[in-house]
């Protein structure tokens, strides 16, 4: 395990950091100051923050389209009108974490995808003065986007940029999860444990099943490399937004606790119906994810059908079955085995095995898997 006691990340994100990102619901030109309060009193009043939820991260297109005249990041006049201090305040009134997005490079994603008018809102060549003006903010959490930062003469790469904000961090007296996203291209987790606090390991998700399964196909032998202070990110949930049914909300959630990664919802949650809520705040899926042993899962079988996957927990085993199909799948439990309806073996159970989501005893007899649905399980240690 890579792990480092480097002041920008001792003590921080020894389990997966939990929150909320604006980018997945809100993207660009519908973020502002409104959105964010009001999404840090849903997060209060849904029970979200209780339930672990406590970076609420405000992405790109916060910024004004220029620096003042000393060079420093200002936020956007009519969007952010009362400021990012002012904002970080109302966040932090509210017991979560102040998180903000800068990229290393001249542009940030949304200049280069978006069409954000803006000029030298990278922080290339102004790392360290990004950072103060962050802390000075109250900033807990930074997440910092490649975004081509090797294009307009900087020379960058991946690793240089990178380490460059971390050592502005590692300078600063305010603690901050150090997110990083290269989205996978030059392997991170080979280097980015000693840099960050989690790492991308794919390009971006998208609300659709396709998604989901491509990047959680691409985390398998990603394990070693993954543990507390330093954890491996296939990037935010798409819990609850459209173009994902609520039985692949649930899988979704379940995969990504089974992998240990970050979970930062995505979905609007001021409008967030009762079934999304369950999902993301489900106590027996949390515990997995925040299990202090802090070891990623892994797909250990393939049997037609179905993907077995196992996470060594500090006082047992999870054990996630996945029907990757569209269609409706029995399979049975019976003397402590999971097996296919024709007795094929998937995994063993062993006695007292829970269902993580209902908290319920295995059941013995018949279990039927819906298209794309995952049960997931807690084996105790025996």
């Amino acid at each position: 395990m890579a792990t480092t006691d480097r002041p920008a990340k001792a003590g921080l994100a020894v389990t997966p950091p939990m929150g909320w990102n604006s980018w997945n619901r809100f993207r660009c030109y519908e973020l502002n100051e409104d959105v964010v309060v009001q999404t840090a009193d849903a997060m209060v009043a849904s029970g979200m923050r209780d339930a672990g939820y406590d970076y609420l991260v405000v992405d790109d297109c916060w910024q004004a389209h220029r620096r003042d005249g000393s060079g420093r990041l200002q936020s956007h006049p009519r969007r952010f009108a009362s400021g990012m201090a002012a904002l970080g305040e109302e966040i932090h009134a509210r017991g979560l974490k102040f998180g903000m997005y800068l990229a290393p490079g001249r542009k940030t994603c949304a200049m280069i995808y978006d069409r954000y008018h803006g000029e030298a809102l990278g922080s290339f060549g102004h790392e360290q003065e990004d950072l103060e003006t962050l802390a000075g903010w109250g900033v807990d959490y930074l997440k910092y986007d490649w975004c081509r930062a090797n294009r307009g003469g900087t020379g960058l790469s991946e690793g240089e940029a990178f380490r460059r904000m971390a050592e502005a961090i590692g300078r600063s007296d305010r603690p901050m999860v150090y997110s990083i996203s290269e989205y996978g291209r030059t392997k991170p987790w080979t280097w980015a444990p000693e840099v960050a606090h989690l790492w991308r390991t794919t390009g971006d998700i998208a609300a659709n099943w396709r998604s989901v399964m491509r990047i959680a196909d691409r985390q398998h032998a990603l394990a070693p490399f993954a543990g507390p202070g330093g954890w491996n990110d296939p990037d935010m949930l798409e819990v609850g937004n459209a173009g994902l049914s609520g039985i692949e909300s649930r899988s979704h959630f379940m995969m990504w606790a089974m992998l240990a990664a970050p979970l930062m919802a995505g979905n609007d949650l001021r409008t967030m119906d009762e079934p999304t809520r369950q999902v993301l705040t489900n106590p027996g899926v949390l515990a997995i994810s925040q299990d202090p042993l802090g070891r990623q899962g892994s797909r250990t079988a393939r049997h037609r059908s179905f993907d077995v996957w196992h996470r060594d927990l500090a006082d047992g085993t999870a054990v996630g079955i996945l029907n990757r199909t569209n269609r409706a799948i029995t399979a049975r439990v019976a003397g402590g085995w999971l097996t296919t309806a024709r007795g094929t073996r998937l995994a063993r159970l062993g006695e007292g095995a829970r269902n993580a989501w209902t908290g319920r005893p295995a059941p013995d007899g018949e279990l039927t898997f819906s298209a794309h649905e995952m049960h997931l399980f807690r084996v105790r240690a025996a």
